[in-house]
């Protein structure tokens, strides 16, 4: 039977980032051949993360990249397990170039290509924890902002048109990142949650005892707020309450908009 060497185990472990012992296992179960190691771990490895695919997946972190000449945006989440391995270097440079690799869609929701996938089994490979590429978006406009909240779990990209100065677009992506809008105007909000507030409203409006008119401008009234409160032209602008988003735009208009918070 060949000696298997630290050196062997070394350059095994270093080939296919997988750990110590499961190195000098394959390679005592191969008789020291390296290449036929290599597919025992890739067959084990396989078992493995079949397995690990099944368990949750509510950490993990966003990821923002602006085109050179600031006209687009995209944005990423990568999911894991644990927030430590959220924090793991092989897991935020994973991240890092499959946003690179997202970069190069078209606009509006990105899905996870074959190289994605692949980028994002290698980081599986090495720490060994479930993970994925969990959804992705590029917005386009003659000016594009962001903002990633400094723990990296929370991110917004705005594309506008029009004339707007940096500060204001800036603004405008934390106002996004602390408001949450459903939608840009209120067409925009789900329809099957506007129907659900009306019914609450509808329900709470009746034990008033109010008669049946006033009741139907309690409700309206109530959906007007509720549309206002999730629509981002009709929020009030956090920086200045007084003034509605749509009035701090000037000539400007908001094309797209999108905000991640990781396993929301």
């Amino acid at each position: 039977m060949a000696t298997i060497t630290a050196a062997m185990v070394k350059a095994l472990r270093e080939e296919t980032g997988q750990g110590m012992m499961a190195c000098k296992k394959a390679l005592q179960e191969t008789d020291g051949d390296i290449e036929a190691a290599k597919d025992v771990l890739r067959k084990t490895g396989a078992i493995k993360a079949e397995k690990k695919s099944q368990r949750s997946t509510s950490e993990g972190l966003v990821r923002i990249r602006l085109a050179g000449d600031a006209t687009s945006a995209t944005m990423v989440e990568l999911r894991c397990e644990t927030d430590f391995c959220a924090r793991n270097s092989e897991f935020q440079t994973m991240a890092d170039a499959v946003a690179e690799l997202a970069e190069t869609a078209d606009d509006g929701e990105i899905a996870a290509t074959d190289t994605i996938e692949k980028v994002v089994q290698a980081c599986f490979a090495k720490i060994g924890e479930n993970m994925s590429f969990a959804r992705g978006i590029k917005v386009s406009g003659q000016k594009v902002g962001s903002y990633l909240h400094h723990n990296e779990k929370v991110g917004v990209v705005v594309a506008l048109d029009g004339d707007c100065d940096d500060e204001l677009v800036t603004k405008i992506c934390q106002h996004i990142a602390f408001a949450d809008p459903m939608g840009l105007t209120a067409d925009d909000v789900p329809a099957e949650l506007v129907e659900k507030e009306r019914q609450f409203a509808t329900e709470e409006a009746a034990e008033s005892g109010k008669p049946a008119e006033i009741v139907e401008k309690m409700v309206e009234g109530k959906i007007r707020k509720f549309l206002a409160g999730h629509a981002l032209l009709e929020q009030a602008f956090i920086h200045d309450e007084k003034k509605k988003v749509k009035d701090i735009l000037g000539g400007a208009t908001v094309k797209a908009f999108a905000r991640y918070a990781v396993g929301a």
